[in-house]
């Protein structure tokens, strides 16, 4: 299973509908909270490409988005094969 890093903040509902679909799946993440631990903010944004929203979703290397992108993989069946990759 890949590595899985989801950034967050504690009062975003995005993240915790995030979090709660890859709970689901089984899958292990490591959660960065961005409002506990601010000076991992910038990394998030440069990872994300500008992106200063919360949860920035990274499956591997690949930058997934946020939680509508994360949702939308999984209607579409890709969320199972990037999870197993």
């Amino acid at each position: 299973m890949p590595t899985i890093e989801i950034y967050t903040s504690p009062l975003c509902g995005f993240c915790h509908a995030a979090k709660s679909l890859l709970d689901r799946k089984g899958a292990s993440y490591t959660e960065i909270d961005v409002w506990a631990n601010p000076g991992r903010k910038p990394e998030m944004v440069q990872r994300a490409k500008g992106k200063t929203s919360v949860p920035q979703i990274f499956i591997g290397e690949r930058h997934i988005g946020g939680c509508d992108e994360l949702h939308a993989l999984e209607r579409a069946g890709k969320l199972d094969p990037l999870l197993k990759a």
